[in-house]
This record gives C-alpha cells, structure tokens and sequence, in this order.
C-alpha cells in the first residue's frame, strides 16, 4: 500500500468523528484534499467550513460547501489538518504548504484538533522536517541572524509569498528537543508571525494511517 492509499484510508476515517450540523475547521495539504473529497459524500449533514488556505477554500468551494469567515464563527468544535512530522507528545511540524498561520490560527479556536497522517509522518523527535517560520519581509535578514542561533541551516523558501503577504525561512537540520520553548522563543523575535512548531496547541487526537488500519493515539 503505497503513501497515498494511506492518506486516503486516514481521510476517510476520520468522517466518524466529525460532528453533524456545525461549521468544521479545515486545514492544508495532500492528506486534507483527500479528507474534504470523503467530506464532500456528507455534505449535507455539514453547516459549513472554516477554511485555513486559499487552495482549500478553492476546492471546499467547487464541491458545493458553505464557507465561512472565521471572524463570523462562534464555535468550532472540531478542526482537522495534517503534519509535515508528528511527535510522540502529539506536538507537530507544519507550514510545508506555506498556510502555518492560518493553520494555527483555526486549530487554536477549535475545541479539538484531529491530526490526519500517513505512517512516515510520526517520527520520535521533531526537526527532520524543515521547521517554517513566517516571517514579515522587511525584518527577513534580523530574523534569518536570529534563527541561526538555534542551531540548524536558515534558508529563505525560493518564489514563496504567505497569504499574508509574508516569506517563509526554513530551519533545516534542526534538533528540536523541547518543542514548547522553542516554539515560543522563536514566536518573541520582532518580525516573526509565528512558527510551524504546533506545540503549545498540539493535536487531542492523532490518527494513523497504516497498512494495518488506522492506529489512534490520544493526548
């Protein structure tokens, strides 16, 4: 079973979990293309969505879906995305699709985060992911000067611009030992919008794809 047979096993899944008659946040990537296809077949059973990305909204649009401005939403009781890597602690690297903002954005006011992975995605420790950075462009050679005191290789992601008008720094070869305090240490530096460390608001539920089923793990 190849790595997209898995991603589409775990999408699938997860429709047993999403509740009926409420706005669903959703997030970026291959693994949540193929969760918003398995969500198109119960549309109907769904008020809306709270999209994390232009490229999502698009798709969640062409399927006939009611979106919805985060800013007009009161309750969102369950948002679903995936991660670049996943730890044991259910703290995450995301930010590959360039969307960490919005991604952290939604799964912070969502009542419970359910990250979707195929197996190579859960890893012991975090960092052999590029850890993204957002970064306002006028303060990118500050924050490039800043990051490469944590250790790791800072490069600048070539040809992207965020949603937000931002660019991405890519920490590569990083070695992230406590997740929490670097997550917040590189979010106090002047000219960063945040980091695609999820560690403070890490995943209540993880599921697994495998070629075995889907394994569950909990926080």
């Amino acid at each position: 079973m190849n790595q997209n047979e898995l991603k589409k096993k775990v999408a699938w899944y997860v429709l047993k979990y999403i509740p009926f008659n409420t706005i669903i946040g959703i997030g970026t990537g291959s693994t949540v293309s193929y969760f918003i296809d398995a969500l198109s077949t119960i549309k109907h059973l769904v008020k809306g969505v709270v999209s994390s990305s232009y490229s999502s909204t698009l798709k969640l649009k062409n399927l006939g879906f009611s979106i919805y401005d985060l800013n007009s939403v009161n309750n969102i009781l369950v948002y679903v995305d995936g991660a670049d890597e996943i730890n044991h602690q259910l703290q995450m690297i995301k930010g590959g699709g360039a969307a960490l903002t919005g991604e952290k954005i939604i799964s912070s006011v969502a009542h419970k985060f359910i990250c979707i992975v195929d197996k190579s995605k859960y890893v012991k420790h975090l960092g052999g992911f590029p850890l993204p950075v957002e970064v306002i462009p006028i303060a990118c050679n500050y924050v490039m000067n800043r990051l490469k005191k944590f250790g790791g290789i800072c490069k600048c992601r070539n040809n992207v611009i965020t949603e937000n008008g931002n660019i991405i720094i890519d920490i590569h070869n990083l070695k992230i030992y406590d997740p929490v305090k670097l997550e917040n240490l590189i979010n106090l530096i002047d000219g960063v919008v945040t980091v695609g460390l999820f560690a403070n608001r890490k995943a209540d539920l993880l599921l697994i794809g495998t070629e075995n089923g889907v394994k569950k793990i909990c926080c």
